[in-house]
């Protein structure tokens, strides 16, 4: 592992995503982002317009691992129906590639989405843990917020599969619904004791990603360049309430 481990320490991480369509966008988000010093890289792979060329991908991951340094790097094909891209590859296809980054790349983590095939999640996860590399089981909802049992129960799904990081994403309908999925992130994390990245997405969500950490999400994503996801903030402003949380909670 690199330098961080999601859930390593008392505070949340702030990871960055590269959302670049070719080699030269992503280089240029870049030299955008790293000066920013993010804890942690995602390389949303499913907006790489190369993605179907395996080595045209493992070429681009290499890149980025090159000059990260010491930041932790996620991979992840996010799908269609979980707010992704529209991509030419098959779930089971996805999942190849992703095992293919886990032995041909130094990636810390791979993101898994629980929505696919068990059979499917198993085999990933077996490649990825012979590889050293750990995988986050995601769930997400763009169109609204499910009950909190619900959503207890994705993070409890993950560990019954023995992955290794939870991560929910839910869309907010009402400032209730940002409780829900708070609710759910502490119970989560007392219930299964895995590490949790948890959000409510949009401008009404994006509390959420500011204080999360306080009941149990271990990594909040923010702007570096351009967002992955709504609700997302600048890196420079997270940074700066997270300090501000953390300082209030008498946390290092």
């Amino acid at each position: 592992m690199k330098r961080v481990s999601i859930g390593s320490g008392a505070s949340p991480l702030i990871c960055t995503a590269l959302v670049g369509r070719t080699t030269e966008a992503i280089q240029g988000e870049l030299a955008t982002v790293l000066p920013k010093e993010p804890d942690v890289i995602e390389w949303r792979a499913d907006f790489f317009s190369a993605l179907s060329d395996t080595k045209a991908v493992i070429e681009m991951a290499r890149r980025i691992e090159a000059v990260t340094a010491d930041r932790a790097l996620i991979f992840t094909i996010r799908s269609l129906r979980e707010g992704g891209q529209p991509i030419s590859l098959s779930d089971r296809e996805s999942i190849e590639l992703a095992a293919t980054i886990c032995r041909e790349t130094g990636f810390d983590y791979v993101d898994c989405e629980l929505s696919k095939e068990a059979l499917h999640i198993e085999y990933l996860r077996d490649i990825a843990h012979s590889c050293d590399t750990k995988i986050i089981a995601s769930y997400h909802n763009f169109e609204g917020t499910p009950e909190r049992e619900f959503l207890v129960g994705r993070i409890l799904a993950a560990k019954d599969l023995g992955l290794d990081v939870a991560k929910l994403a839910v869309m907010p309908k009402t400032e209730g619904d940002i409780l829900t999925l708070l609710g759910a992130t502490l119970e989560g994390r007392q219930r299964s004791g895995l590490p949790l990245i948890t959000m409510s997405m949009g401008a009404l969500g994006a509390i959420s990603r500011m204080v999360g950490g306080a009941f149990g999400s271990s990594l909040s994503f923010a702007v570096g360049q351009s967002a992955s996801a709504p609700g997302q903030v600048p890196i420079e402003e997270l940074r700066t309430v997270l300090g501000i949380v953390e300082r209030a909670r008498g946390v290092r």
